[in-house]
């Protein structure tokens, strides 16, 4: 009795999944728990840091960036806190394209892999809060005592590398860049029709880019950055330091344009572009950016 009782029940199971078509076991779809976060900082490690070449007596544009990370760093232990530490699951890395050739460089980026689970300490969160506020100095004066700017491969970055290093499928994943907005390096300069996998000023006084009909001039020439990757929906990025060389007073909001298009191309949903601003300004804005609050 006991066996055809058994029969039975397998028969009902395999009629229900028939009727509802599960799916495989195999085949469970994951789902984004927005309350975890993976935050990656892409840092452009070209000239632009350099207080020779580009200086600035309100502030220099390397130390808006070492206080720009330190609020990034803000926002991300923030968030981390207002959770309960079972649902601790959330990292936060700092990356370069290409990695520079200094091995101290490297082994501070390591130090800057940071996260946390529900396993962590509460002492974790000091170590964190002093790794941010000491390393980052230590990148940006040893790559400009170093004055070798390997410029910043940000395009190579976004075709090969966006996907295994800055996004998790299980996470809400969120992108800083810091850059002036220009893209150039050495390694990946080509072009597809009129769109390029750089930007230099040299690039909008060529396509002249110099006149109030800008917008109309990109739309018609097909003018822009090379699509580097399909679908990046489930990336925000949020660009910090847009820096425009003088002379030309729309040079601004041509780069803000090249980039914009880009974001779209590649199905990017959120993203914020923001010119280089002092740290104090920005502050608000990068750590709303990483609660995700309107």
């Amino acid at each position: 009795m006991k066996k055809i009782a058994y029969l039975l029940l397998i028969i009902s199971l395999v009629s229900c999944c028939k009727k509802t078509e599960c799916p495989p076991d195999n085949k469970v779809d994951s789902k984004v728990d927005s309350n975890n976060i993976n935050v990656s900082i892409l840092i452009d490690l070209s000239d632009r840091i350099d207080p020779k070449t580009n200086p600035n007596p309100t502030m220099e544009y390397f130390q808006r960036d070492i206080e720009y990370i330190k609020a990034i760093e803000k926002g991300f232990l923030n968030h981390i806190k207002t959770k309960r530490i079972i649902t601790y699951n959330d990292q936060m890395q700092v990356f370069f394209n290409p990695e520079p050739s200094d091995p101290k460089i490297n082994d501070f980026t390591k130090e800057l892999k940071v996260s946390f689970d529900q396993n962590t300490n509460k002492a974790y969160f000091n170590t964190v809060e002093k790794k941010y506020a000491e390393l980052p100095s230590n990148i940006y004066q040893s790559a400009i005592k170093d004055g070798k700017y390997v410029g910043s491969d940000i395009w190579e970055f976004f075709r090969n590398k966006i996907k295994d290093y800055c996004i998790k499928d299980d996470h809400r994943n969120i992108l800083f860049i810091l850059t002036d907005g220009y893209m150039y390096h050495k390694d990946t300069m080509f072009s597809q029709d009129k769109k390029t996998s750089y930007l230099t000023s040299k690039l909008v006084k060529s396509n002249n880019l110099t006149k109030s009909d800008f917008k109309t001039a990109i739309e018609k020439n097909n003018f822009g950055f090379v699509k580097a990757n399909d679908n990046l929906s489930n990336l925000e990025v949020i660009v910090l330091g847009i820096n425009p060389e003088k002379g030309n007073p729309f040079e601004e909001a041509v780069i803000k344009e090249y980039w914009e298009n880009w974001f779209k191309e590649m199905k990017i949903k959120k993203y914020q572009i923001k010119s280089a601003d002092l740290p104090s300004n920005l502050e608000p804005i990068i750590i709303k950016a990483i609660t995700g609050k309107n």
